[in-house]
Protein backbone atom coordinates (compact mmCIF):
# COMPACT_ATOMS: atom_id res chain seq x y z
CA UNK A 1 0.00 0.00 0.00
CA UNK A 2 3.04 2.46 1.33
CA UNK A 3 4.44 1.79 -2.36
CA UNK A 4 1.45 2.37 -4.50
CA UNK A 5 0.90 5.69 -2.30
CA UNK A 6 4.57 6.50 -2.88
CA UNK A 7 3.94 5.92 -6.98
CA UNK A 8 0.80 7.70 -7.29
CA UNK A 9 2.73 10.94 -5.16
CA UNK A 10 5.95 10.59 -7.58
CA UNK A 11 3.80 10.42 -10.70
CA UNK A 12 1.49 13.37 -9.60
CA UNK A 13 4.61 15.72 -8.51
CA UNK A 14 6.02 14.23 -12.14
CA UNK A 15 3.00 15.65 -14.03
CA UNK A 16 3.20 19.19 -12.24
CA UNK A 17 7.45 19.84 -12.83
CA UNK A 18 6.75 19.03 -16.26
CA UNK A 19 3.45 21.45 -17.14
CA UNK A 20 5.02 24.30 -19.47
CA UNK A 21 2.86 28.03 -20.50
CA UNK A 22 1.58 27.46 -23.71
CA UNK A 23 4.03 30.21 -24.82
CA UNK A 24 6.81 28.44 -23.86
CA UNK A 25 6.19 27.02 -27.75
CA UNK A 26 7.47 30.57 -29.20
CA UNK A 27 10.81 30.20 -27.85
CA UNK A 28 13.64 30.44 -30.16
CA UNK A 29 10.68 31.14 -32.78
CA UNK A 30 10.81 34.20 -35.32
CA UNK A 31 9.08 36.93 -35.19
CA UNK A 32 7.84 36.78 -38.36
CA UNK A 33 5.84 33.07 -37.09
CA UNK A 34 4.36 35.03 -33.93
CA UNK A 35 3.28 37.82 -36.11
CA UNK A 36 1.40 35.93 -38.74
CA UNK A 37 0.04 33.92 -35.98
CA UNK A 38 -0.85 36.85 -33.48
CA UNK A 39 -0.93 39.78 -35.90
CA UNK A 40 0.91 42.60 -35.98
CA UNK A 41 1.76 43.99 -31.97
CA UNK A 42 0.47 47.33 -30.78
CA UNK A 43 3.07 48.83 -30.47
CA UNK A 44 7.12 47.62 -30.95
CA UNK A 45 10.25 49.05 -29.14
CA UNK A 46 13.79 49.09 -29.42
CA UNK A 47 15.46 47.73 -26.69
CA UNK A 48 19.18 48.65 -26.73
CA UNK A 49 21.80 46.58 -26.89
CA UNK A 50 19.06 42.80 -27.54
CA UNK A 51 16.68 43.84 -30.43
CA UNK A 52 13.04 44.80 -30.04
CA UNK A 53 9.79 44.37 -27.66
CA UNK A 54 6.69 43.30 -29.22
CA UNK A 55 3.75 44.56 -27.22
CA UNK A 56 0.38 43.20 -27.68
CA UNK A 57 -2.63 44.44 -25.11
CA UNK A 58 -6.22 44.15 -24.68
CA UNK A 59 -7.89 46.64 -23.06
CA UNK A 60 -10.56 45.22 -20.05
CA UNK A 61 -13.20 47.56 -18.99
CA UNK A 62 -14.47 46.88 -15.16
CA UNK A 63 -17.80 47.72 -15.26
CA UNK A 64 -19.87 48.48 -12.19
CA UNK A 65 -22.52 48.13 -13.16
CA UNK A 66 -24.28 45.07 -14.36
CA UNK A 67 -26.22 46.21 -16.64
CA UNK A 68 -25.28 45.96 -20.64
CA UNK A 69 -25.02 49.84 -20.86
CA UNK A 70 -21.59 51.66 -21.98
CA UNK A 71 -18.41 49.79 -21.01
CA UNK A 72 -16.54 53.31 -21.29
CA UNK A 73 -17.52 54.54 -17.91
CA UNK A 74 -15.48 52.98 -14.57
CA UNK A 75 -12.28 51.06 -13.97
CA UNK A 76 -10.23 49.69 -16.91
CA UNK A 77 -6.59 48.11 -17.19
CA UNK A 78 -4.28 46.64 -19.61
CA UNK A 79 -3.55 43.06 -19.92
CA UNK A 80 0.19 43.09 -21.47
CA UNK A 81 2.11 40.22 -23.01
CA UNK A 82 5.60 41.90 -24.11
CA UNK A 83 7.62 39.60 -26.71
CA UNK A 84 11.44 40.04 -26.24
CA UNK A 85 13.55 39.40 -29.36
CA UNK A 86 17.18 39.01 -30.43
CA UNK A 87 18.79 41.20 -33.24
CA UNK A 88 18.50 38.62 -35.59
CA UNK A 89 14.64 38.19 -34.36
CA UNK A 90 14.45 34.96 -32.59
CA UNK A 91 12.33 35.20 -29.32
CA UNK A 92 13.87 34.90 -26.16
CA UNK A 93 11.62 35.75 -23.82
CA UNK A 94 7.95 36.47 -23.06
CA UNK A 95 6.14 38.33 -20.07
CA UNK A 96 2.89 39.29 -19.10
CA UNK A 97 1.52 41.85 -16.68
CA UNK A 98 -1.75 43.80 -15.86
CA UNK A 99 -1.17 47.74 -16.01
CA UNK A 100 -3.68 51.05 -15.90
CA UNK A 101 -1.69 52.91 -18.42
CA UNK A 102 -2.19 52.76 -22.06
CA UNK A 103 0.15 51.42 -24.30
CA UNK A 104 1.50 55.06 -25.90
CA UNK A 105 3.07 55.67 -22.02
CA UNK A 106 4.74 52.40 -22.10
CA UNK A 107 8.82 52.83 -22.16
CA UNK A 108 11.98 50.42 -22.02
CA UNK A 109 13.01 50.32 -18.60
Amino acid sequence: MKKLFLLTIILILQACATAKNPNDQWIGQSKKNLIKAWGPPIRTLNHPNHGEILIYADQVYANTDTSEATRIAGPNYWNYTYIYTHKDGKIYLYKTDKQQQPPQTIAVK
